[in-house]
């Protein structure tokens, strides 16, 4: 069922749909550092090499602003994970003033095994929903996201 235009959303149901994300997203966000705890990255570097596995090599710039950091800040993030052979910096071939940050082995090995363990504790977590419950979820949630984006 579609609202019409002239038609808003329930305030309460509003407040308490915004409530259970909150709620939700920070109890992934702690699972998610407890799960790090067994590597040797911080969270914040987890979330850069998350960015790096998904959209490919990019400048500190455009990290820094997929990240909401300063470029120094980023930078120092970086040098870290360089030392610590999760990635590398690369001369971009088409313009060699341009250095691009590239994931290295080592870092899709630890985003590969973090995001398994993560989908292992969602699906522990859905063991009780039916499979409609988990198709409409998986349909809600993915809708939410295309109109936020």
């Amino acid at each position: 069922m579609k609202l019409e235009n002239s038609q808003k959303v329930d305030g309460d149901v509003v407040a308490n749909i915004e409530k259970d994300l909150r709620y939700i997203s920070g109890i992934i966000k702690q699972k998610g550092r407890e799960m790090l705890g067994n590597y040797k990255i911080t969270p914040p570097q987890f979330v850069a090499l998350q960015w790096l596995f998904e959209d490919g090599d990019m400048t500190i710039g455009e990290l820094s602003n997929k990240m909401y950091l300063a470029c120094s800040t980023t930078t120092d993030l970086v040098d870290r994970m360089e030392k610590n052979l999760l990635v590398e910096r690369v001369k971009d071939p088409s313009d060699r003033r341009v250095v691009r940050i590239h994931l290295l082995e080592e870092g899709k090995r630890i985003i590969d095994e973090v995001i398994k363990k993560r989908q292992v504790y969602l699906e522990d977590i859905l063991i009780d929903f039916t499979s409609e419950e988990i198709l409409l979820l998986q349909d809600s949630l993915k809708k939410l996201h295309q109109e936020m984006r």
